[in-house]
């Protein structure tokens, strides 16, 4: 199972997205995704593998992908100021909720961890 979030941010349609933020002063990306994970779903992660970086294509942003496991905590909307809606959804299910395509690695990563 993969949990992508809906943000409200104004784009038309649904955003959905991996729990993702900014990260701060002092934080590696590894301890940006630990904390934003936390702080949007309420779970506890370690990381797995930092997947890769690159500008997205559409927000014009470094983006790093960093794949972690859940440690311990029940999925909840943590953050309704940034999240609108949290969802659990399958590996063959997530083109639906991310019809754009995923970055290369990231998709490679998921490809190769969830099948079967």
């Amino acid at each position: 199972m993969l949990l992508v979030c809906r943000r409200d941010d104004g784009a038309p349609g649904p955003t959905w997205q991996f729990p993702a933020g900014e990260i701060e002063a002092g934080e590696t990306a590894e301890e940006a995704a630990v904390r934003e994970t936390e702080e949007e779903t309420g779970l506890v992660v370690r990381v797995v593998a930092l997947l890769g970086e690159r500008v997205h294509p559409k927000t014009r942003r470094l983006m790093s992908y960093v794949a972690c496991e859940v440690v311990s905590g029940t999925p909840h909307l943590a953050d309704a100021e940034e999240l609108a809606e949290l969802a659990r959804v399958t590996h063959p299910e997530l083109p639906g909720y991310v019809p754009y395509g995923l970055f290369g690695p990231v998709q490679e990563y998921l490809d190769d961890s969830l099948r079967g």
